[in-house]
């Protein structure tokens, strides 16, 4: 990773206060529009606030828009050779994505249940309790015993919670609105409704209904669902495989920085990154500062995809045009429009399988993954789009005369809250961050509404179907 890849952000340094939440200080975005000046990430090579340098503009002219590099990705991921989708073990499949809609086998539940421990009942009170009989078992009817024989009618008899309610019952009676006389009769204390606490057979659902669009990621939930509808094993999409190269001589892997070497913070974030968006990470290799070197991690990997970390700038050192060039890969992205991360490009190999060049730069990475390499996961993947959101901001944000920024932010009552520290080279943000927020050219005031890119963990639900897509009662 050389000087520049290093983009310069006149946040560093400036922000070093103790609290996380803050106000940007100093001009508004009309301002910053009037004269040109960046209150965000400036130019590598350019002073702080000053215009483009004369080899950024060249790199502006062919910068894709961030809209345009997300949606470019996207598609990319449509054409490349996939594998074919493969039937899982219920105790393999977390985390995969569904290749078919998820059907019910049976109806849920697939006969009446009681809803609670009590009494099963026919007819209008008082009823006459039935002592325990070997036909019903000891303690009356359980869960998970056969068919109970039809209840007479005037008669009561102990059922428990998801035991199968037998023919001609009444409604339950509940253990605490119950009580029985000297003559062994049970009397209820609260009105009796009829059908009360049964849950009637295919109450959930009916067999052959659908509960879940293919392309729903397989959750906790999930799982749940389809072993009570039947399943012992799923369908899924088989989960694209990355090769991740980080590459500069000058990281360490463990220790203290010193003498010019820094702690390499991309190796251990980026994998486990690529597995919460759908990836299986089949290696994390350092490669040295050698275009050699570089030319044969790419071009002999087998991985669907190989993500380099840094050197995607015009340094003496930067490595990853020169290797594309002499591999014959298409390069689909060559910059973005974006603060942290312009450098970033995507290309397409000769073989059909795709690269992702992230910048050197932690939070300039991380922006990378999320506008190139997530939307290209996800449709190598077959994964649903996430809803697409926006939710207004509470404090003022300062943005980049002609790029997107993208912003840490964490939400409060229903607003995004601009996080401190979010300079490219920082990962004190989006450590305790629930997405990045997505600021126009200019700058958001407080109250406009900005698109979110939620992280892969956030508290918000992935839904990945409308409401017509499951089955309600």
């Amino acid at each position: 990773m050389t000087a520049q890849d290093r983009e310069v952000d006149d946040s560093d340094g400036v922000d070093d206060v103790l609290a996380l939440f803050a106000r940007q200080p100093t001009a508004t975005p009309a301002d910053a529009r009037a004269t040109g000046a960046s209150t965000g990430a400036s130019t590598a090579g350019a002073g702080v606030g000053a215009g483009p340098a004369p080899d950024a503009g060249r790199h502006r002219a062919r910068a894709s828009s961030w809209a345009d590099a997300r949606a470019v990705a996207a598609r990319s991921g449509r054409g490349a050779p996939t594998a074919p989708a493969r039937r899982v073990p219920l105790d393999q499949a977390l985390g995969h994505v569904l290749a078919e809609p998820l059907a019910a086998l049976t109806d849920l539940p697939s006969f009446d249940t009681s809803a609670m421990d009590g009494w099963a009942v026919s007819g209008p009170g008082p009823w006459k309790a039935e002592p325990e009989q070997p036909a019903r078992g000891a303690g009356g009817i359980l869960a998970g015993h056969a068919p109970a024989a039809p209840l007479p009618d005037g008669t009561a008899v102990r059922i428990a919670t998801g035991a199968r309610v037998p023919p001609d019952t009444t409604a339950v009676v509940r253990s605490e609105h119950a009580r029985t006389d000297t003559t062994g009769h049970l009397h209820a204390e609260r009105p009796v409704v009829h059908g009360q606490d049964i849950r009637p057979r295919a109450q959930e659902c009916r067999s052959g209904d659908q509960l879940l669009p293919a392309g729903a990621v397989v959750t906790p939930a999930v799982l749940g669902l389809a072993a009570a509808a039947g399943y012992d094993e799923l369908l899924t999409a088989r989960r694209p495989t990355v090769d991740v190269l980080v590459l500069g001589d000058e990281l360490l892997v463990r220790g203290l920085p010193h003498d010019g070497l820094i702690r390499d913070a991309l190796g251990p974030m980026i994998a486990p990154w690529l597995r919460a968006l759908g990836a299986d990470v089949i290696d994390t290799r350092r490669v040295a500062d050698d275009a050699h070197a570089l030319y044969r991690a790419v071009t002999e990997s087998d991985a669907d995809l190989v993500l380099t970390t840094g050197g995607t700038a015009a340094g003496p050192v930067d490595h990853v045009h020169p290797v594309l060039a002499r591999a014959g890969a298409e390069l689909l992205v060559d910059g973005v429009a974006v603060r942290p991360g312009h450098p970033m490009l995507l290309a397409r190999l000769a073989s059909g399988r795709h690269l992702v060049g992230l910048p050197g730069n932690p939070l300039a990475a991380v922006s990378g993954l999320l506008t190139l390499a997530e939307p290209l996961l996800r449709t190598l993947g077959g994964r649903a789009s996430r809803p697409a959101y926006r939710a207004p901001v509470q404090d003022e944000v300062h943005g980049h005369p002609y790029d997107t920024r993208l912003v840490p932010f964490v939400h409060r009552e229903g607003r995004l809250v601009p996080l401190r520290y979010n300079g490219p080279a920082m990962l004190r943000g989006i450590a305790v961050a629930d997405g990045l927020a997505v600021v126009p050219p200019g700058g958001a005031r407080p109250g406009d509404a900005l698109d979110v890119l939620d992280l892969p963990w956030a508290a918000r639900a992935d839904a990945t179907a409308s409401l017509d897509d499951g089955c309600f009662t």
